[in-house]
């Protein structure tokens, strides 16, 4: 007996009833209703059955061979675009020159700074392996900065005479030939009635310090002509010099050294620095080194406010100072003739250069810290090779001697001799200056009494007896500077940021030496000399290999016959490599002490044979 369906059950709803037009909602365990199952059951979904396809059967052999586990075909390698595509653009194209771009050769060993010729230590796994990486670290950096090169759009400047000859171009001409921004840096300031000047660039090459004899020191931006700061100390200035930024200027007055900012306000006055003559100041260490009258060269830490260390050179009045911009040597000249290179963390000079005959009257070092200018009473100028030689490689006599000697960034030599400044160029950078023709000549109006080239801009700034002047000299600076560390246009906030950074990333002072790299070299002699020291202290060597002791084997094969058999085994491995040892070592003093093969032969090779052949036999 059949009954009716229940309505709402198994009956499907009219079409144009409310229910059929509602949608059912959808539970977390439906998929998405398509029109083909639409008509399925509701509800939770069920195990699908799979349809398998047939196996192909197999061609029997006509041995019947068993089946095997491992795969009897060879694989066939992928080509090689199977294995890497070349990635496409957004366009879909691919790109035609995939992976980094290449980067030239050249460049990338311009900026190498570890020696590839140079074999690693046989040293433990672990300590080559991080020897191996910081190698390829560097070679990754140098590449990076050879393939940005391409970014660096600004060329050096040069002064082409057409054929005549350059250092009778006037600096009249100079600026009536460059644009009108080039032409606003060359100008003049007539300070005769607080003269003498000294002056000097900041870092960024944006700021100019100036110090006259008579008490007068101001700041101000050269480029703008902005007045920062203008003082009378009513004392004799004798230097003037800026600190890591334009914010703060040590002054040397003729009692005390004396720290300002760049509003004219006296922080500080530093009175163990007394009668100083000369400033100098190393931006990565933070220090600023006096020389005075009375022999001494003194370490300012200016970041905590502590004298490092005061250096008696032992060689009376100091008034001739320089640094070494490479590895922050200072170099003093002395009246004997000599130069002194010093460190404060050596209580005596690292090396002494005997240069002139007579007195020195100025010292100056390339930014390469290759090169080296200097100038005595004998009216010579010469140029010395730092590169461990220290011997001289071009000389020159002047008229009348120079008095101020500076290097520019890209290696122009300048010396002002009374009241004429004449300035020598060389083949590149890293090249010295040829002293045969002088590049440029100019005309003052006093006795010049400093010099400097300005920083990143082709000007040479020169205090003399009638003020300060400011000459164009193309060719001198570097075209394109780093905006994270010397940026003329850095902002106030930008300023402070990096002072922190420069901070954090300041070099000790004990660090200073002839030769940074050696740095980040083992100093073999030092520590065989503490480790036999530590012996001689405990009276045993903790370093020393501990003697084999062979592991307890399990199932009957920890036998004391087993072990001594194992130590014999070790012993005897160790025995056959030092012989191995002492034979290739006998082998090389013998090729060392051989003759040459292009030697001559004598008639008393004959007894040496003899000799050897006596001794070969047992």
């Amino acid at each position: 007996m059949e009954t009716a369906p229940k309505p709402g059950r198994g009956v499907p709803p009219k079409k144009d009833s409310p229910q059929a037009r509602r949608k059912k909602p959808r539970r977390y365990w439906e998929e998405e209703t398509t029109p083909a199952a639409a008509g399925a059951a509701p509800g939770p979904p069920g195990k699908r059955a799979r349809t398998r396809e047939p196996r192909p059967q197999r061609s029997q052999g006509v041995h019947g061979a068993p089946k095997s586990r491992f795969c009897k075909k060879p694989r066939t390698p992928r080509s090689a675009p199977d294995r890497k595509k070349p990635p496409r653009t957004l366009s879909g194209a691919q790109d035609p020159f995939p992976g980094p771009a290449p980067a030239p050769v050249e460049g990338a060993r311009k900026f190498r700074r570890i020696d590839k010729s140079k074999t690693l230590p046989h040293s433990k796994p672990k300590t080559r392996s991080k020897l191996e990486t910081a190698e390829a670290q560097e070679e990754e950096a140098s590449v990076r900065a050879a393939r940005a090169e391409l970014l660096l759009a600004e060329e050096p400047g040069f002064l082409d005479g057409d054929g005549e000859d350059t250092a009778k171009i006037l600096q009249t001409d100079i600026v009536e030939a460059v644009d009108i921004a080039s032409a606003a840096k060359h100008f003049d300031l007539n300070l005769r009635q607080f003269g003498p000047y000294r002056l000097n660039y900041s870092r960024t090459g944006r700021h100019l310090a100036l110090g006259g004899r008579r008490g007068h020191v101001a700041a101000l931006d050269w480029v703008t002509k902005k007045l920062m700061c203008e003082i009378n100390v009513m004392e004799a200035v004798r230097d003037i010099h800026f600190l890591h930024s334009e914010a703060l200027f040590a002054v040397a007055q003729n009692r005390w050294l004396y720290i300002y900012d760049n509003q004219g306000i006296e922080l500080h006055c530093i009175r163990r620095c007394d009668r100083v003559t000369r400033l100098e100041f190393l931006p990565f260490h933070f220090l600023l080194a006096t020389a005075s009258e009375t022999g001494f060269l003194t370490y300012l830490d200016v970041s905590v406010g502590k004298i490092v260390s005061a250096l008696n050179a032992r060689a009376g009045r100091l008034s001739v100072m320089a640094q070494n911009p490479y590895n922050a040597v200072i170099h003093l000249g002395h009246s004997n003739g000599t130069v002194s290179l010093w460190s404060p963390a050596v209580k005596e000079p690292l090396a002494k250069i005997l240069c002139h005959r007579g007195g020195l009257r100025a010292v100056a070092v390339d930014p390469t810290g290759m090169y080296m200018a200097t100038s005595g009473l004998d009216h010579q100028l010469k140029i010395f090779d730092l590169r461990g030689t220290f011997q001289p490689l071009s000389a020159r006599t002047l008229p009348q001697g120079a008095g101020h000697l500076a290097f520019s960034q890209r290696g122009l030599l300048v010396a002002g001799m009374g009241d004429v400044v004449n300035i020598w160029a060389g083949q590149g950078k890293a090249s010295p200056p040829s002293l045969e023709q002088p590049y440029l000549t100019h005309r003052l109006s006093g006795h010049v009494h400093g010099l400097q080239f300005c920083p990143f801009e082709d000007v040479l700034g020169v205090g003399h007896s009638g003020g300060v002047t400011s000459m164009l000299v193309p060719g001198s600076a570097e075209p394109n500077f780093d905006g994270l560390e010397n940026n003329p246009y850095r902002s106030r906030k930008q300023r402070q940021e990096w002072e922190v950074k420069a901070l954090l990333e300041k070099v000790p002072a004990e660090l200073i030496c002839l030769d940074p790299r050696a740095l980040a070299e083992v100093d073999v002699v030092t520590l065989e000399q503490q480790k036999k020291e530590r012996i001689e202290r405990l009276g045993y060597d903790p370093d020393a290999k501990a003697a084999f002791q062979p592991k307890a084997k399990q199932k009957g094969r920890g036998s004391t016959a087993s072990l001594v058999k194992r130590k014999k085994k070790v012993m005897d491995q160790e025995h056959r490599d030092k012989v191995r040892q002492s034979l290739e070592q006998q082998q090389q003093q013998k090729q060392e002490t051989a003759k040459p093969s292009g030697a001559r032969p004598s008639a008393l090779d004959r007894f040496v044979r003899a000799r050897d052949s006596i001794r070969d036999d047992p």
